[in-house]
């Protein structure tokens, strides 16, 4: 039997951590080491990079930086 399909290669772990860094950013919510609560803004592959007020001007900063945002639940 002959086999058309190509073949799969699975993605290095640092490749897979690598996907959309440079087009998305990650917001959730957190709570700062003095106990308040804020909205985390995080890269793609999950390094923290601010904190927000709110969702949307955790949202405005990341596209001021030229970047999509994405929520995390």
């Amino acid at each position: 039997m002959e086999n058309n399909e190509a073949a799969f290669t699975p993605l290095a772990e640092e490749a897979f951590l690598s996907l959309g860094s440079e087009q998305i950013a990650y917001v959730k919510a957190i709570n700062l080491p003095d106990g308040a609560h804020a909205i985390g803004i995080f890269s793609a592959d999950g390094k923290p990079m601010a904190a927000a007020p709110s969702v949307e001007i955790a949202q405005a900063l990341i596209r001021q930086h030229e970047l999509e945002p994405a929520l995390v639940h």
